[in-house]
């Protein structure tokens, strides 16, 4: 028994001592470990981290950067160009430390609130653009909440090539310019429907030219500040890079800015999303490609809606120049109104502001229409003096046809085959608009309420677009009933028949298949 004993002692000891070198490098490692956490808790606390830190990276490598030192800058206002001291970003919060319920004074007790995680993002960035020498608009999300009941504000900073990261507020000397900075200018543009998030647009506007160091170049940065809003106890500001602009950027908007639009009209449609028909997509690229004519342009922006079937439509024209395609798909993360289309609209008016003499917003289940004896160049000629106008609406029947038509409809084009218009009277109807683009800083769905310039309303007559709600989302026969009829009344409704688009039919067949061929002929509902 003795003998077992000192066996088991000899062998322990004989592990120990073979494990010895193990055992000084974990020591050590303890060691060095408690002597770190203990240094770290006598650091100042301008090394603490912004609300960006601590949320996880779920961009690409080129997405917008943080910056959260605390930075002190003198910049110039606009209002009345005297120099101005301002601290850009605030020391943030240090980490929470869990409270709990206490008693106090006179028994009563003090309740405790622990908050966790985030309900919303601060700002969530789409786009930024230059929009003239001393002025760009940033385009993005941020919390309904926030902006509803708070008191965000955003500021722009430029920083020239060459001059430094705008951290530490001493950047090098440029030849051109110091790193200036300026009060943002919010414009919310979706009037308040907005969901979790709402759509805004940040104008930066320079008290001088923006150029940048040498031949150009320079980074757009925005401090988004939240003034206390959601938590008064804390004022946290995100440092977002906006933009960066290379010489070769600047040389080609500047090239830009300076010509002559290159398109007349440009088409800027909203998000694109459900189980959309081909056959309708069709029709309506064919019949606005004709209408607006070569020197136009149309930009589709995919929420989910261009399925191979719409895709296939697309690319003929995609092929010729005509359409641009852009996936937004991602924007769906972001819970903000209709898919977000107050916010891709906005991205559209500046991306192409200077590419185009007019612009145009409405839907693919909407047609414009001009009269007889009338082009739309000689309609737009005679508005030239507005910048915006809006456009009466058409609305039609989705399912009332001909008679005539049994048996051939499903051989018919959507627009050439319904044909009886809503007469109802009594009605506020929602108008669609274009706009002369220079002059927009931004816009909405129905019309823009932030231009320079005039609006007029009294477009009837010139113009109007024919509206076959729903007919879109349809993959279906749209020809429910047929009626051989000039008036009738469905559902307590008044129609009437109207063919003016039916007539232009088949001059919109002929076109199509003198533009790109037979390629679509086989195209499904």
């Amino acid at each position: 028994m003795g003998s077992e004993k000192d066996k088991e002692r000899k062998m322990f000891v004989g592990v120990v001592w073979n494990c010895a070198a193990e055992l000084k490098y974990l020591l050590t490692a303890l060691l060095f470990l408690c002597s770190l956490v203990t240094i770290l808790q006598f650091l100042p606390t301008h090394f603490s981290l912004s609300a960006s830190d601590l949320r996880p990276s779920l961009s690409s490598p080129a997405a917008p950067t943080t910056i959260t030192a605390s930075t002190t800058i003198s910049f110039s206002d606009n209002s009345n160009n005297t120099n101005t001291t301002t601290t850009l970003l605030r020391p943030q919060p240090e980490p929470h430390v869990v409270e709990k319920d206490q008693v106090v004074e006179n028994g009563i007790i003090k309740r405790a609130f622990n908050p966790y995680g985030s309900a919303a993002y601060n700002f969530i960035l789409m786009s930024a653009y230059r929009g003239g020498p001393n002025t760009f608009a940033i385009m993005g999300l941020a919390s309904k909440p926030l902006l509803l009941f708070g008191k965000p504000s955003y500021q722009c900073q430029w920083v020239p090539l060459g001059s430094g990261d705008g951290r530490t507020g001493k950047e090098e000397n440029v030849q051109n310019q110091e790193p200036i900075i300026t009060y943002g200018r919010k414009i919310l543009p979706d009037w308040g429907y907005g969901r979790v998030y709402t759509v805004v647009v940040v104008n930066c506007t320079f008290s001088a030219p923006v150029i940048g160091g040498g031949s150009g170049g320079g980074k757009l940065l925005l401090h988004s500040t939240t003034n206390g809003g959601g938590d008064t106890s804390y004022n946290l500001t995100d440092t977002i890079e906006a933009l960066t602009e290379t010489p070769q950027d600047l040389k080609d908007f500047n090239e830009v800015y300076n010509a002559k639009p290159k398109f007349d009209y440009l088409y800027c449609g909203s998000s694109l999303y459900g189980d959309l028909s081909p056959q309708r997509v069709r029709e309506w690229l064919a019949y606005h490609i004709r209408l607006f004519g070569e020197k136009s342009h149309f930009v589709i922006h995919d929420a989910g809606g261009v399925h191979p079937g719409v895709l296939e439509v697309l690319r003929p024209w995609m092929v010729k120049g005509y359409v641009t395609l852009q996936d937004i798909r991602e924007q769906e993360r972001f819970d903000g109104y209709y898919h977000n289309q107050f916010l891709v609209v906005n991205d559209c008016l500046h991306r192409y502001r200077y590419m185009a003499k007019w612009m145009f917003f409405f839907d693919v289940d909407e047609f414009l229409f001009v009269p007889k004896k009338s082009t739309l160049k000689t309609v737009m000629d005679s508005l030239s003096e507005y910048t915006q106008f809006t456009i009466e609406q058409m609305p039609m029947s989705n399912k009332l046809c001909l008679a005539e038509d049994a048996g051939t409809s499903y051989r018919k084009w959507g627009f050439e085959k319904l044909v009886y218009k809503d007469v109802k009277r009594g009605i506020r109807r929602d108008r669609k608009y274009a706009v002369q683009p220079r002059n927009v800083l931004a816009t909405g769905v129905h019309m823009s309420q932030n231009t320079v310039g005039k609006t007029t309303h009294k477009t009837g007559g010139r113009i109007m677009y024919f509206h076959y709600h729903g007919t879109i989302a349809q993959r279906r026969e749209p020809c429910q009933r047929l009626v051989n009829t000039t008036d009738i009344t469905v559902d307590g409704r008044p129609y009437s028949l109207e063919t003016s688009m039916r007539v232009v039919a088949g001059f919109v067949k002929r076109f199509e298949l003198k533009m790109i061929g037979s390629a679509l002929q086989r195209t499904r509902q």
